[in-house]
């Protein structure tokens, strides 16, 4: 399985968002506006081993599903002492889509589930051990947790039911180790929380809107919630694992079991919240992918300790049946999803097919060389952080890549080649139809249309782009924060913006675009 994932992150073409992860990783700051670093850092790794390929920037996903495994064998291990359970907690994350594949996608979350685990393991050996010393360990972990991604906080209750609820509360309260953690995470979080002092905490504000806003009711978006968990945990594969964790919650709180409260409670918090948001909200696909491990681990726990509770023997037989046909059936799906995107030449999805849907951009890129060779223009413009990152990654930056507008994504970023810029013709490059993007009212630059290519994947036709001369313009790179270009203020729904008076006009429309956007695969 692992080799299969080597083969798929290194024949797919990348997804946007990772080639915009990939462009993070060619900059030297401590943080992002849409996410902390370590995703920046992971690809760095990768490319540093296997060059800006597409193996080189997932690699680390790849590596990070196997220490992910080698942790939820240990931590299974630990408390039931049963190799068959332990197969089971290995077998498990390859069975769900989410992992056996899609751990080779690179995105925050990919970088967070490690390390969030690590965190689970480093409690569980102090639980086991009762060696105040695995508090240091488990801050350690949650700082590097909090360092990939802020979802994390989702896990907080249950790292305080866990020390709150057994009857070793008062020993922990009294102790300074839980709290010499607490200072440990927050001495690895200090990239993030520099960068935010540095820049009006900008990506804190980004992303509570996202955590605090609703829409109307919708039971389409519950819909995609549950839809999406069947898909990519399992059909059978998600019921087995709610049902283990339902019962370890039931285990735990009933009789104070630190582990079973710590491992279930990572999975119903998490859980309800999303169920919550996902009654007014579309939930991202990856959103939920840190609470699942958890559950594959309280899920194979649950099968050791039945018979040794004295269940049923039908519950127990069954228990283990369900469990067997989930891991054999979704290593079979996986398996199948793998030899879809790279044997099989058809598209049997259409347009909604989720890589068909990011793939092809190569035809975009070879038609901008040959308008930029044969207007001689010397850079190019989006209006797209996608596009962006997709002309980024194809150019390898032999040419000058700005987005002019959306500048707070891209705030302590190095020079992209002014010189090569200022001056000289460029090349908008924007998805239809939002090449007409009303950003443009707002400078100078005279746009004169060239052609249009479509993006094509398996035969049919996934978005067309319009390719425009620019002349009479140079882009700034560091807008202030009340102009049209900054935008990062209307992205965290910062309205005030609106109020910056001739500027009201293009800001309105492009907070109406930004309502509109679709928002990031990984992103929250």
């Amino acid at each position: 399985m692992t080799a299969m994932r080597l083969i798929y992150a290194s024949v797919i073409d990348l997804r946007t968002d990772e080639a915009y992860y990939w462009t993070w990783s060619k900059e030297n700051v401590l943080s992002f506006l849409d996410h902390p670093p370590v995703i920046a850092w992971f690809i760095r790794f990768g490319t540093a081993i296997f060059g800006d390929t597409n193996l080189g920037v997932r690699f680390a996903g790849v590596l990070a599903m196997l220490v992910t495994q080698l942790l939820l064998a240990d931590i299974v291990r630990r408390v039931t002492h049963d190799v068959r359970a332990v197969v089971l907690a290995v077998l498990m994350p390859e069975a769900a889509l989410y992992y056996g594949l899609l751990m080779a996608k690179v995105a925050p979350d990919v970088a967070l589930i490690p390390f969030a685990v690590a965190m689970l393991w480093a409690l569980i050996r102090l639980s086991e051990s009762g060696d105040a010393r695995w508090w240091l360990a488990a801050g350690l972990f949650a700082g590097l947790a909090l360092l990939s991604k802020f979802t994390v906080v989702m896990l907080l209750p249950a790292v305080l039911a866990f020390t709150l609820v057994p009857a070793w509360r008062w020993r922990w309260l009294r102790s300074p180790w839980p709290w010499l953690a607490a200072l440990i995470a927050v001495i690895v979080f200090l990239p993030v929380l520099i960068w935010n002092a540095e820049h009006d905490w900008a990506s804190f504000r980004f992303q509570l809107v996202r955590a605090t806003s609703t829409h109307e009711l919708s039971l389409r978006t519950v819909g995609d919630f549950f839809g999406l968990q069947f898909g990519l945990v399992g059909f059978i594969l998600l019921p087995v694992v709610l049902s283990g964790v339902t019962l370890s919650a039931w285990r735990g709180y009933r009789r104070f079991d630190a582990v079973a409260i710590l491992l279930s409670t990572c999975v119903i918090v998490p859980f309800g919240y999303f169920f919550w948001k996902s009654l007014t909200l579309r939930v991202g696909d990856t959103w939920p992918m840190f609470m699942w491990p958890a559950g594959f681990a309280a899920a194979a726990i649950n099968i050791a300790m039945l018979p040794r509770e004295g269940w049923p023997a039908w519950m127990i037989r069954s228990t283990i049946a369900w469990a067997n046909a989930a891991v054999i059936s979704g290593i079979a799906f996986v398996v199948l999803v793998f030899l879809y995107y790279t044997v099989c030449p058809w598209n049997f999805i259409g347009q909604a097919d989720p890589i068909g849907g990011e793939a092809g951009y190569e035809q975009v890129a070879d038609r901008a060389q040959a308008e930029l060779q044969k207007t001689g223009a010397t850079w190019i413009a989006t209006t797209d952080y996608r596009t962006y990152a997709m002309m980024r990654w194809y150019f390898k930056d032999r040419v000058p890549v700005i987005q002019i507008n959306e500048r707070g994504r891209f705030m302590g970023f190095r020079d992209p080649g002014i010189d090569a810029i200022r001056g000289h013709t460029g090349l908008y490059v924007a998805r239809k139809p939002d090449d007409a993007n009303p950003v443009w009212a707002s400078t100078t630059a005279i746009r004169e249309p060239l052609e249009q290519v479509d993006r094509v994947w398996r035969g049919m036709v996934m978005d067309t782009y319009a390719l425009e001369k620019l002349t009479g313009w140079t882009p700034e790179l560091s807008p202030p924060p009340d102009s049209p270009l900054y935008r990062w203020r209307v992205l965290a729904g910062d309205v005030p913006l609106l109020a910056h008076g001739a500027n009201r006009g293009v800001a309105v429309a492009a907070l109406a675009a930004a309502r509109h956007e679709r928002p990031p695969q990984g992103e929250f």
